[in-house]
């Protein structure tokens, strides 16, 4: 993939004193750490498992806090040309098709949040993070981590080479190495009582069937909700290829399967999902090899930072997402941002700590907040048929049916609507959100001379 220009970043700032920032992990969280930070003046090292560069799975949705980024940073083109941006988004009755619940996205979102909504495949995003964060890093493929020291600031390879850096960030995904080494201890996993289906059906083979059809020809997102399960799908690669997530009840017997690459059963995917309309059942036919994961809760950490405050975890490491909001990527992107822009500004080595103090700061609050919608969009999607179900789908169908009638200036904004992506207030906070503001905003703060004055004595 040809490389595009990138924005000048941080208002041209780049760091006085320049740090080695080792990076455990080359995923979505690691590229997007190595460019903002590499970006920023630094040596960025970017250590790596696999032996070739690479990402797993299937599709993504790219919020407007995530679009946003992605555009800054000099993708705009390449958004264009491998997404699909959606027009709206649907919720409907996993029994009979119904739809209950409608949003706008395309052009409405993009008007409300100053960025796009787009759909997309996991690879072509890291490909693409991947080609901008190149010039910036050294890259080690096929070397695996197996401990970091705080004390010495060293990664230890299962090779036995001893790699010493001014800075480690935890970049290693949901079963991170980096965490377990420095807080210790057994890392719990909660399991949510969900497995999950995900795979991708060329949508020439959907095009064929008059059913069909029109998932592809009007593209938007669509989520059937119903007892203990959920699917979603939508078109990525340019319309090329439909997306399908299917949710369910955990009945998987690998202790150890909250992978994204573990081969699924395409008959028991089926069977899960018997009873569901018409569309379900023609687009599970059409599904060859499905991945399969168990879905596990990760409780949010106290602290993402080691004791002596020169480690710190990134992206899935520290706040791993369920996928009921789809902000697990755009979480990472948004803490490599603020790191990049943080460290752009270090004049002196002692800086670090407060630094990485201040990007714990900036990022928790924010990133437990989404961990809790994205649980609580769950329990949502999941309702058993009955009173609650009826209250949903009724309290969807109101907002709605506003918001076909062009009525979106509500007195409340469709405050708490049971569809979360029809409440304004809500896709305010999610999704026009800013990163980098909130590192200027956190710079210029009440604590701004103190902070100053800190910073000239080191």
């Amino acid at each position: 993939m040809s490389q595009e220009p990138s924005s000048i970043l941080f208002d041209g700032r780049t760091a006085r004193y320049k740090l080695n920032i080792l990076i455990i992990g080359g995923g979505i969280a690691g590229m997007a750490a190595a460019f903002c930070l590499g970006k920023a003046g630094h040596h960025i090292t970017v250590i790596e498992t696999a032996p070739v560069i690479m990402e797993v799975g299937a599709g993504i949705q790219i919020g407007p806090n995530m679009s946003r980024l992605l555009m800054r940073w000099g993708l705009a083109n390449r958004l264009k040309q491998f997404g699909v941006k959606p027009l709206s988004a649907s919720f409907r009755r996993y029994c009979t098709g119904e739809r209950v619940g409608f949003s706008f996205a395309g052009d409405t979102m993009e008007f409300e949040q100053g960025a796009p909504y787009y759909h997309l495949h996991r690879a072509d995003l890291h490909s693409m993070l991947a080609a901008i964060a190149t010039p910036y890093m050294t890259l080690r493929l096929g070397s695996k981590v197996i401990s970091v020291d705080p004390k010495s600031v060293s990664a230890f390879l299962e090779s036995g080479e001893i790699i010493s850096a001014d800075v480690i960030l935890g970049a290693d995904g949901v079963k991170s190495m980096t965490r377990r080494s420095i807080f210790g201890g057994i890392d719990e996993r909660l399991p949510t009582g969900d497995a999950v289906y995900r795979a991708t059906i060329p949508t020439t083979e959907m095009m064929k069937d008059p059913l069909l059809k029109s998932l592809v020809a009007v593209p938007e997102a669509t989520c059937w909700m119903g007892p203990g399960k959920h699917v979603v799908g939508y078109c990525i690669r340019a319309k090329k290829e439909y997306n399908v997530v299917l949710i369910c009840p955990d009945n998987l017997n690998s202790p150890d399967s909250d992978s994204w690459t573990v081969r699924g059963n395409p008959d028991e995917m089926r069977a899960a999902f018997q009873g569901w309309e018409p569309r379900i059942q023609r687009i599970l036919k059409l599904v060859k090899e499905p991945t399969t994961g168990r879905l596990v809760i990760r409780k949010p950490l106290g602290t993402w930072l080691d004791p002596t405050k020169r480690i710190a975890l990134i992206g899935d490491a520290c706040h791993p997402m369920l996928p009921y909001r789809a902000q697990g990527a755009a979480m990472a992107l948004e803490d490599a941002a603020v790191l990049g822009n943080l460290f752009s500004r270090i004049s002196h080595k002692h800086q670090i700590t407060p630094l990485l103090e201040a990007y714990e700061k900036i990022r928790i609050a924010r990133t437990t907040s989404t961990q809790e919608a994205s649980w609580s969009n769950r329990t949502t999607f999941h309702l058993a048929d009955g009173a609650a179900q009826e209250a949903r789908d009724n309290s969807m169908r109101l907002a709605m049916v506003e918001i076909l009638k062009g009525v979106n200036s509500s007195s409340d904004g469709h405050q708490g609507n049971a569809n979360m992506w029809a409440d304004r207030e809500k896709n305010f906070e999610q999704f026009s959100y800013d990163p980098d503001e909130a590192v200027n905003l956190w710079w210029r703060g009440d604590d701004s001379i103190s902070l100053h004055r800190q910073f000239a004595k080191l």
